[in-house]
């Protein structure tokens, strides 16, 4: 009896195997997106005062303009879309920085971004007595591109580590939250217009300030997501970037100015949340691997999932008053930051 032929091994990489990894990514994909629907449900659904799933549903598809409908359409919706739209640009601001920089640290809170641009704001209001959304988004672009221009910079530009980064961020994020807290005590009308956006907030959204900011979180998400390919090349180190084909100055360029855009809208329109864009992204990269054309679709599904969940809880945990949603993402996010430093290999950057 002849013998068999000897079975040939499975290959590891086979062309089935790509395939198979992009329709689990694809399918997980849809399953945030499934989240992210029952979590905005949750949003408009749940708050300090209880209105009965059926008048929720009443008030917007049928809104007669009663006291709950009122809640629902006048108050929560718009609350919803605000953090629907702040979460995708603060989870796509920070996945974008963190593939800038090669930095796992970064993220907007931490580099000052947001510091940047919340004195900007603050000084409009007090000085130039800046009082529309709209002036409050052009003064914040202009902050967060300064700050975030210094802080690359002064982390050592292209030789830039993650540890002077970090520590470049830090000091600017203390002096300018210094300079917002002085200029609050200086000026009891900006306190008073400011006690609340400072920590971050979603309490004060309407329609209006969604209609002002959606063009700038659109136009950063777009830019975001047009240059996930020469982003992927640019983490392998500029030498194989280019020898990849990606145009680094046009790339950077365009990441500074999609992070931006991305913070600069997010931060006017609802105060400086942090976290966000430093949590979802490690989250996503469990998942999806470090492709960036994968790690940006889920970033801005998930992270609205992280800032919505947080302004649910702060309100139920509360109520009838509620904890506003910058402070609840810092107590989930500080821990997370520490954990992220004590690891093995962050230590060794």
């Amino acid at each position: 009896m002849l013998d068999s032929p000897p079975r040939q091994s499975a290959d590891p990489i086979s062309p089935a195997a790509p395939r198979r990894r992009t329709t689990l990514r694809a399918a997980g994909l849809l399953l945030s997106l499934g989240i992210l629907l029952l979590i905005c449900t949750a949003s408009i659904a749940i708050g300090a005062k209880s209105v009965p799933f059926g008048d929720v549903w009443h008030g917007l598809f049928h809104d007669a303009g009663t006291g709950n409908d009122v809640i629902v359409v006048d108050v929560r919706l718009p609350r919803t879309v605000l953090g629907l739209l702040v979460g995708t640009a603060l989870g796509l601001a920070g996945a974008v920085m963190q593939a800038l920089t090669r930095n796992p640290l970064a993220e907007p809170g931490l580099l000052g971004v947001n510091a940047g641009a919340s004195a900007a704001v603050v000084s409009a209001i007090s000085f130039l007595n800046v009082t529309s959304i709209t002036g409050y988004v052009w003064f914040a672009f202009l902050g967060a591109a300064v700050v975030s221009t210094l802080v690359y910079v002064l982390g050592g530009s292209r030789s830039a580590t993650p540890v002077r980064l970090a520590l470049a961020g830090t000091a600017a994020t203390a002096a300018l939250y210094g300079y917002v807290n002085a200029v609050q005590l200086l000026d009891s009308a900006a306190l008073d217009r400011l006690r609340f956006w400072t920590v971050g907030s979603l309490a004060s959204a309407n329609m209006s300030t969604v209609d002002k900011v959606w063009p700038f979180i659109a136009a950063g998400v777009a830019l975001a997501l047009l240059i996930a390919r020469p982003l992927n090349a640019m983490e392998m180190g500029d030498e194989t970037a280019r020898a990849l084909g990606a145009r680094l100055t046009r790339t950077r360029v365009l990441a500074m100015v999609s992070v931006t855009l991305l913070c600069g809208a997010a931060t006017a329109a609802c105060g400086p949340i942090v976290f966000i864009g430093l949590m979802v992204p490690h989250l996503v990269r469990a998942v999806t691997g470090p492709d960036l054309r994968w790690i940006l679709p889920y970033a801005a599904v998930l992270s609205p999932v992280l800032l919505l969940g947080a302004d649910v809880v702060g309100r139920v945990i509360a109520s009838p008053s509620e904890i506003q949603v910058g402070i609840v993402t810092a107590l989930i996010g500080g821990p997370v930051f520490i954990q992220l430093v004590r690891r093995k290999r962050m230590a060794q950057l």
